[in-house]
């Protein structure tokens, strides 16, 4: 059975990597655009056109399921996306884990990159889930993008920038960017001892399980693992090469998710 996940870059990592380690016997075809990275500063025209002819790949190879482990991508195209493909084709997308976060009672604050931050998508989310509860957005310019890059000092300034940023009553901190769990290590080690790290990537790769009918399997003789570069065929670039989850992949074993499970409270996030 194959599936395809959808991401402009690093992003798609960590819940790849769940599903490798939840199901290894799935084929994974890990569709990148390089040429159009990062998304956050496109259009949501141009959003939408390259989640589409990312899918449209991913049904010429005849995948079975469609993930979209990016917020931006989720809250710009999935509605489109869905009407394409479903029902013959289920499609995942991401939110941020800010329900599950809000039902800790405690103040939490959201990190995610710039657009996400101001958009209205994440206000409706605090609105929905976390009203009356103390939430601190805080925006993460060039995270993401160094992340991608897998440029550690601007990495490590960027955390620090939005650890400076982060009230110091906040018991946990929602990883509005499915690029941050790469990162966990560095982001805890920036934090308060005990602050408790909200993630999305294990809840997605579950659900897409679910919507394909499928239960966990974890000593699966493991499928294939594809990558595309902007509709080409290629490997994963040398920047994924420098994380453990990213060699891992490359190298198609069955990883430990590098950051992906929640450390403090054992909370998941809702996939959309």
């Amino acid at each position: 059975m194959l599936v395809a996940l959808i991401d402009s870059g690093m992003g798609l990592l960590p819940t790849a990597g769940w599903l490798r380690r939840l199901r290894p016997d799935l084929d994974l075809l890990l569709c990148t655009d390089p040429d159009h990275m990062p998304w956050g500063d496109r259009s949501e025209a141009t959003i939408t056109r390259r989640v589409l002819a990312a899918a449209e790949l991913a049904a010429e190879r005849g995948a079975d399921g469609i993930v979209v482990p990016c917020n931006t991508a989720t809250v710009t195209a999935l509605d489109t996306l869905r009407a394409r493909c479903e029902p013959a084709v289920p499609v995942v997308g991401t939110v941020p884990a800010i329900k599950p976060a809000a039902a800790s009672g405690a103040p939490f604050a959201v990190w995610a990159t710039v657009a996400t931050t101001a958009s209205a998508y994440q206000a409706r989310l605090i609105e929905e889930f976390a009203a009356g509860r103390t939430v601190v957005r805080v925006a993460c310019p060039g995270l993401a993008e160094a992340i991608d890059r897998a440029d550690r000092p601007a990495v490590e300034a960027a955390i620090a920038d939005a650890a400076r940023r982060t009230p110091a009553d906040c018991a946990g901190v929602v990883l509005g960017c499915t690029h941050y769990p790469l990162v966990t290590d560095r982001i805890l080690a920036a934090l308060p001892a005990g602050v408790g790290l909200y993630d999305s990537a294990e809840a997605v790769a579950r659900q897409t399980l679910r919507r394909l009918g499928l239960t966990e399997d974890p000593d699966a003789v493991p499928g294939t693992i594809e990558v595309t570069l902007s509709g080409r065929p290629g490997t994963l670039p040398p920047n994924a090469l420098a994380y453990p989850l990213g060699r891992a992949l490359a190298e198609g074993s069955r990883p430990a998710p590098q950051g992906s499970t929640p450390v403090g409270p054992a909370v998941r996030a809702q996939p959309a």
